[in-house]
């Protein structure tokens, strides 16, 4: 006879409701280990996905991606001089507020190098990829575009032709891409004030042009990605653009290594942290109701040692007991994490070895909050039988 189970029956409800209270939590800590794998692949996804071997950035900065850049409009061709280099394209990014039929949107607006880049490597849902070298987007749903719909930026009307899911940037904006000249463009607007606030400070007093404005404004190229010839020599690649002194020069690894361990630190650290505090949180849950289901069985153990039970069979009782609660709570865990998540604004990915750590973590926990009712179970004498 198992006296886990049997116990287990007779406070059914109370079982539940504590597999479900610690279920919350492991939901919880999946979600914000979830939520930080979703926004790693949401800020790695244009590195990995755009198929450049490096990236050549502002001399002295490191990269469109952890900080502004900007490189001269002929950094392409400089770098297409090199030997060893196969195809260069040039690389715009920047964040844009629009409206849209009396909505306030906002989106990534990130410049393909027509006809170079068409957008193949993005993954369409529906529509086409760019066919003209002006006023073509292809646009993320999350944005709040359909198919057909036309949209204004800056001074220009751009038609979507093509819908992709799930394309987000380090902040959750949806991604847009339009060509790298039309990018420019979108960048480059400046309003009415800061045209006068130009003029004022040229000393003007004739028409300014549109894109003049108070701030410097030099090249809105943020990179050059470059794709390297078959067995070409990467490092004297490198060596040749630095030695410019203009430019900087990144690889597909280096990018991934600024993003996870120098922008997205900080958030890892919160993530570990707040995971840790529900893990404390979950084990004085257990802990709690193992020992109160202890104090009420303090006769009927006095009376399982006057009977000659060995000690082993009363802790055993107990640690099935919390090994119950940790193993319900994370089957209900992980299915409240199948039907919630979905539902979250951030992409949230459940990854098989991290729910597999989370078990192993429970499983620590369900262990460390058993012992507080072992050693009260252990210190019943079987004369309190008695009493």
């Amino acid at each position: 006879m198992n006296l886990a189970f049997k116990d287990v029956k007779y406070n059914f409800l109370r079982f539940l409701l504590t597999m479900a209270g610690v279920g919350f939590l492991i939901t919880a800590s999946t979600g914000m280990v979830g939520l930080y794998r979703g926004i790693v692949e949401d800020a790695l996804l244009v590195v990995e996905k755009i198929g450049a071997d490096l990236w050549v950035v502002q001399g002295g900065r490191a990269g469109p991606f952890s900080e502004s850049s900007a490189v001269s409009s002929d950094m392409d061709h400089r770098v297409e001089g090199i030997a060893g280099v196969s195809s260069v394209r040039r690389f715009v990014q920047i964040s844009q507020q629009f409206d849209f039929e009396g909505r306030d949107l906002r989106a990534s607006i990130t410049g393909l190098d027509f006809p170079k880049d068409r957008g193949e490597w993005v993954q369409l849902q529906r529509g086409r990829y760019l066919a003209a070298g002006h006023f073509e987007a292809i646009a993320d749903e999350s944005i709040g575009l359909a198919l057909g719909d036309r949209v204004r930026l800056a001074q220009d009307d751009y038609l979507i032709v093509g819908l992709t899911r799930g394309m987000v940037d380090a902040s959750g904006d949806g991604l847009m891409f339009v060509t790298v000249n039309d990018a420019m463009a979108i960048a480059q607007r400046r309003t009415s004030e800061e045209i006068l606030l130009a003029r004022a400070a040229a000393g003007k007093t004739g028409a300014a042009a549109v894109s003049e404005s108070s701030v410097q404004q030099d090249s809105k190229i943020a990179a050059v990605l470059v794709t390297l010839d078959k067995g070409a020599n990467e490092n004297r690649v490198r060596t040749n653009v630095l030695s410019w002194g203009d430019a900087n020069i990144l690889s597909r690894a280096d990018q991934r290594d600024l993003l996870l361990n120098q922008r997205l630190w900080r958030l890892r650290l919160q993530i570990l942290a707040f995971t840790g505090v529900l893990l404390v949180v979950m084990a004085i849950v257990i802990s709690l109701i193992i020992y109160m289901l202890t104090m009420e069985k303090l006769h009927q153990i006095a009376m399982l040692k006057l009977i000659g039970a060995r000690n082993s069979v009363i802790v055993a009782m107990i640690a099935q007991q919390s090994f119950l609660i940790g193993a319900g709570a994370l089957v209900l865990g992980l299915a409240m994490s199948k039907v919630i998540f979905p539902f979250f604004p951030r992409r949230v990915v459940i990854d098989p070895w991290d729910f597999a750590g989370l078990a192993l973590a429970v499983a620590t926990v369900c262990a460390l909050a058993s012992l507080l009712g072992i050693c009260r179970a252990l210190k019943i004498r079987a004369q309190e039988v008695l009493s």
